[in-house]
């Protein structure tokens, strides 16, 4: 009995951990997609908003081609968590090995290793709390938390040295209200499920995403709305120009209320009455003197 309780633990635990969340309807649907240039492979600094790396981009009319010079690799879509995990696993039974107890030798059957690694997932889960939770205090901020304007004044990082083509540019204190204006009216076209009102702010490849996502919506019955959008907290993570272009990737999290209806107008995923709370990687992109339109979305881990 006692295996069986521990066996049922893990399982809920690592159903949990690997699954996405209740509430993934948002615009873009909790995925990684779009284009960043030459960087759209490349993962993004981690910022004090998102200090995690971000999920690697899923889908890209972007050819993948080596990275630009001087940039960080993206990563190959593995979770580290799980990677870590392995690896442990792996350590652990080279040891058994090597001290002739055997394969695990320290894991008394099935029941106790999925107690192990019910364990080293609560440890990792509450490591990942706790830095977040230091990380959100204005203290360690680096004055790039503003409760009533978030991205207002963020002074921005500084990248690698670029490739050819590719250098890095300052964004200015006005473009900062730009950003948010974009996740506000992103999620209210989204909701409207106004194709139309989204080619003014989205790249043609982020729309034929969004288009393809409600479609998906449509044919199962039912219809996502975020309302009540609101931004707490966003930072630059790092802007550049190449090609006669200017992009800027900014870490925002953003709390709305996410509710998905059936046609009969029963909430089927969400709750009317709660607020959910999402972190998000977007990149903007515009031509010199241009305005800001949404050119990607990545998930922070």
């Amino acid at each position: 009995m006692r295996r069986t309780g521990i066996l049922i633990a893990a399982v809920a635990t690592i159903a949990l951990a690997l699954s996405p969340g209740f509430a993934l309807a948002r615009a873009g649907l909790g995925s990684s997609m779009g284009s960043r240039g030459g960087l759209t492979f490349s993962a993004p600094p981690v910022t004090t908003t998102a200090p995690f790396s971000s999920a690697p981009i899923q889908r890209s009319l972007t050819p993948q081609a080596a990275p630009v010079p001087g940039y960080q690799p993206g990563y190959s879509g593995r979770s580290p968590f799980m990677s870590g995990l392995m690896g442990g696993f792996l350590g652990a039974g080279i040891g058994g090995l090597l001290f002739g107890h055997g394969l695990f030798y320290g894991i008394h059957g099935f029941g106790g290793f999925l107690g192990l690694l019910l364990q080293i997932y609560l440890l990792v889960m509450l490591g990942r709390f706790l830095l977040r939770l230091i990380m959100r205090q204005p203290a360690f901020a680096g004055g790039n938390f503003f409760p009533r304007s978030p991205l207002l004044g963020v002074v921005p990082q500084p990248m690698g040295g670029g490739g050819p083509g590719v250098a890095p540019i300052a964004i200015a204190p006005p473009d900062y209200p730009q950003f948010e204006r974009l996740l506000h009216e992103v999620q209210a076209a989204w909701s409207a499920q106004d194709l139309r009102a989204m080619q003014s702010i989205a790249t043609p490849e982020m729309v034929s995403y969004f288009a393809e996502q409600l479609g998906e919506l449509t044919s199962r019955g039912v219809r996502n709305t975020v309302t009540d959008v609101r931004l707490e907290q966003g930072d630059l993570a790092e802007a550049w120009a190449e090609h006669g272009r200017e992009y800027a990737t900014v870490a925002m999290r953003f709390s709305m209320v996410d509710v998905t209806r059936d046609a009969a107008g029963r909430v089927v995923e969400g709750d009317p009455a709660r607020r959910s709370e999402a972190t998000e990687i977007w990149t903007f992109l515009r031509a010199p003197g241009g305005s800001w339109i949404l050119s990607a979305i990545q998930q922070a881990r």
